[in-house]
């Protein structure tokens, strides 16, 4: 009888799109930067229920990655909100731990998850240039500042040395997740935090996710059929837009290339 003035559940939902830090000229990725206000704008949502999260990105820069994850997290603590991360194709390397910041983290089935390690990948030029007869002339103040050249040999050393920074940005990522994911982490089977990658469905019986299933049917779920979602999602601008069709054709093909590269990893 009272039914009808029962309230609507309201949910913010943010939506984080692309590879993780700088990603080229007037294109847009997922930066601190780029995504404070909209966070912020997200979790000052009052009559908010929660703050659900769609993130679709195979990685990128870890400390933007670290700064997002931890100011979603500080948000979360200070509007006392709860919040749930949605993968879509992708929520790998950067991408998955950033979904760490979730309360609760859900995924398709068919969503690529985990990547849970650090990766650097040059090239080595040095027989080439032997080859065309250049002659490479490199003058440092530092004996360092040449570490990893890709004109020069490899030195042990700096191989050494680029190993161990590996290692300490990887233990930050496996203490974010173990923080994250806690007692839900199935160590049994497989070595989680290899950088290997799973389909939605292993990394729910991983515990890397909490569910299978999309925002809407999850939302609806939680919040009832009528819920309001409330979208908060970065537009790209008027001049950027120009900007962006007026650019360089040579820089806009080698931005999508090097975009391409990193979503490629994971078979897209």
């Amino acid at each position: 009888m009272f039914s009808f003035f029962k309230k609507k559940k309201i949910v913010a939902h943010l939506k984080l799109t692309g590879v993780i830090g700088n990603a080229g000229k007037f294109k847009q990725g997922i930066d601190f930067a780029g995504q404070e206000e909209l966070i912020k704008k997200a979790f000052s949502l009052k009559k908010a229920a929660c703050v659900a999260i769609s993130i679709n990105s195979p990685g990128g820069s870890p400390v933007q990655s670290h700064l997002i994850y931890s100011f979603i997290r500080q948000q979360a603590k200070k509007h006392k909100k709860k919040v749930i991360v949605f993968a879509e194709d992708v929520a790998a390397s950067g991408g998955y731990l950033i979904s760490c910041a979730g309360d609760e983290i859900y995924a398709n089935s068919s969503s690529i998850i985990g990547s849970i390690g650090v990766i650097y990948s040059s090239f080595g030029f040095t027989e080439l240039i032997k080859k065309i007869g250049v002659e490479r002339r490199v003058h440092t103040a530092g004996k360092n500042k040449s570490t990893l050249d890709p004109f020069l040999e490899e030195k042990n050393e700096d191989i050494e040395r680029l190993k161990n920074i590996q290692l300490d940005l990887h233990k930050d990522f496996i203490d974010v997740v173990e923080k994250s994911r806690g007692s839900k982490l199935n160590k049994s089977d497989v070595e989680l935090f290899s950088g290997e990658f799973w389909s939605g469905s292993k990394a729910k019986h991983l515990g890397l996710i909490d569910g299978i299933g999309n925002a809407h049917e999850i939302l609806k779920d939680n919040f009832g059929e009528d819920v309001i979602i409330k979208k908060f999602e970065k537009s790209k601008g008027w001049l950027s837009q120009k900007l962006s069709s007026s650019t360089n054709q040579v820089d806009q093909i080698a931005s999508i290339l090097d975009e391409r590269s990193i979503w490629q990893r994971y078979g897209f």
